[in-house]
């Protein structure tokens, strides 16, 4: 039973505020250049969803390309793994810390 009273109020409680803020003062934003230009002259549709289609994404290459990528990365990583002493470098160093 609470709950059917207690939702109702937190909801209230959350929009009342919200709906005595002041808009802001939009009307002074426009210029009277602006106020006085004409409307921009409409554009058909297909010239723009023909640019849109021709840059589309081209799956099976960008999926080539990124698999090509992962393989030069994981080989470069595997190198980089790899020791970067000697073997007579790691002696030497182990001998010096003793």
């Amino acid at each position: 039973m609470t709950h059917r009273i207690l939702l109702p109020l937190c909801l209230a409680a959350l929009t009342l505020p919200a709906a005595c803020t002041q808009f802001p003062a939009l009307d002074s934003r426009a210029t009277p250049e602006l106020l006085a230009s004409d409307y921009p002259a409409l554009v058909p549709v297909d010239p723009l969803l023909a640019k849109a289609e021709a840059g589309q994404v081209n799956i099976p290459q960008t999926e080539n390309g990124l698999t090509s990528r992962v393989e030069r990365l994981q080989a470069r990583a595997a190198r980089l793994r790899g020791s970067v002493l000697s073997g007579s470098e790691k002696q030497r160093l182990s001998q010096g810390l003793q």
